[in-house]
C-alpha cells in the first residue's frame, strides 16, 4: 500500500496517526495492519470508503452493545449485488446473441425486427433512468 492512500486514510479517520521512527518513517502496529484489512475487505465487498468508515465508527462507539447496522448493512449491498448481477446477465445474454447472429452494423441492426439486441427496451430503460450528461 503506497504512502498517498494511508495518509488519506488517516486524514478520513480511518486509520489513527501512527508513530514516527527518529528518522520520521510511520511506525504501524498490529491494530493498524488488522484496520487495513478491514478496509480492503470491506471495499472488496463493495463497499465505499464513506460506508466503511460509518461502519468502524459505528464499531468504534457501540461499548459492548451488539450492533446490527453490519447486518443490516451486508443485507442491502447483498441486495445490490443481486441488482447488477442480474443486470449483467441480461447484458451478457443479448451480446452473447449478438455475437452468435453475427452482428455488425448497431445501425442496420437498431431497424432490423430480427436483430436480437433488445436495442427498444434498453433505450427505453435509458430514458426512464434519468438524462445524460
Amino acid at each position: 500500500m503506497n504512502v498517498q492512500t494511508l495518509s488519506y486514510y488517516e486524514r478520513r479517520g480511518l486509520l489513527a496517526a501512527p508513530e514516527r521512527s527518529n528518522g520520521g518513517h510511520r511506525l504501524y502496529g498490529e491494530d493498524a495492519v488488522t484496520a487495513l484489512r478491514v478496509i480492503k475487505a470491506a471495499q472488496r465487498l463493495g463497499f465505499t470508503l464513506e460506508e466503511v468508515a460509518e461502519l468502524l465508527e459505528t464499531g468504534r462507539h457501540r461499548h459492548g452493545r451488539t450492533v446490527a447496522d453490519l447486518q443490516r448493512r451486508a443485507a442491502a449491498k447483498l441486495a445490490e449485488v443481486d441488482a447488477k448481477n442480474a443486470d449483467l446477465t441480461t447484458i451478457r445474454t443479448a451480446l452473447v446473441a449478438a455475437v452468435e447472429a453475427g452482428c455488425d452494423d448497431l445501425t442496420v441492426c437498431a431497424s432490423s425486427t430480427c436483430c436480437p439486441i433488445p436495442f427498444t427496451d434498453l433505450a427505453e430503460e435509458n430514458l426512464h433512468a434519468g438524462p445524460c450528461y
